[in-house]
């Protein structure tokens, strides 16, 4: 049978709805990280295998991944894998119930940030 109350019925929660929370901004961010990561071993696979192909062809990919914006690119690769890293950590301590509290959740997700920026800047500094 027909609804006929269509017009009374509340929406389903979306992002119009819901005030962006750090919890919710950190989760939508773990997920496109999670892609750029499958992007970036892309990039990786590319470049080795134009390394095994022949020298002209790895010279053609080395030269666009060690360009301005390759760099760019190589460099939000890996920062999305130092946030995939530690938020994933993050995640793990959820799971055995430890800070699942939101004050808990929002300091760890701060914390993550951080983490994966210094991280990203160090791994650069050190190569």
């Amino acid at each position: 049978m027909a609804d006929v109350n269509r017009g009374n019925r509340p929406l389903s929660p979306h992002l119009e709805i819901y005030k962006p929370e750090w919890t919710m901004v950190l989760s939508i961010t773990h997920r496109i990280t999670g892609v750029g990561l499958a992007l970036g071993a892309f990039l990786v696979s590319w470049w080795l295998l134009a390394a095994a192909t022949s020298a002209e062809y790895f010279a053609t990919v080395d030269g666009l991944l060690t360009s301005t914006l390759g760099r760019l690119v190589l460099v939000g690769s890996l920062f999305a894998l130092w946030y995939h890293f530690c938020n994933g950590v993050r995640h793990l301590l959820w799971d055995i119930g430890w800070g699942l509290d939101l004050k808990t959740a929002e300091k760890t997700g701060k914390f993550v940030v951080v983490a994966a920026a210094g991280l990203t800047g160090f791994t650069i500094l050190s190569v």
